[in-house]
């Protein structure tokens, strides 16, 4: 791999390493991280629109409306009759909620693993600075 000076690349190479490792441990599962966010936060949510679950999960409706039609033909989640599309409810489905259950487990060992991994200040300071870049953080005054 090509050393860069470009924070993006950097970014994107570090989050496809640890999407990877998150992955790995939800293949027996039968779902990627990005299903087992979405999973999360339907459960999270009471059946929330999917314009509201885009929005909470910071995704567009197109990119997020993609991941639901995989998950509801996996028989994981339903779309309930709205008032029209763009505020059609979103559920879980009985397999959705034994799939995050099981995938909850993946995760969790995921998870303790990085956290092991970096030393807690360290762990701190990446949660810290994720935070800063993120969209919903505020940008600082020059």
């Amino acid at each position: 791999m090509l050393p860069t000076e470009c924070l993006c690349t950097r970014l994107r190479r570090a989050s496809r390493g640890v999407s990877k490792l998150y992955d790995d441990a939800l293949h027996g599962v039968g779902i990627n991280v990005a299903q087992y966010s979405l999973l999360r936060h339907l459960d999270r949510l009471v059946q929330p629109s999917i314009t509201d679950l885009a929005d909470a999960m910071g995704l567009e409706r197109s990119t997020l409306g993609r991941n639901l039609r995989v998950l509801e033909g996996k028989g994981l989640v339903v779309l309930l009759d709205g008032i029209d599309r763009r505020n059609r409810p979103v559920a879980l489905t009985q397999a959705g909620e034994q799939a995050l259950a099981k995938a909850l487990q993946a995760w969790s060992q995921v998870q303790d693993d990085l956290n092991r991994r970096l030393p807690q200040q360290q762990m701190e300071a990446l949660n810290a600075l994720l935070a800063s870049l993120s969209d919903d953080s505020p940008t600082p005054a020059p």
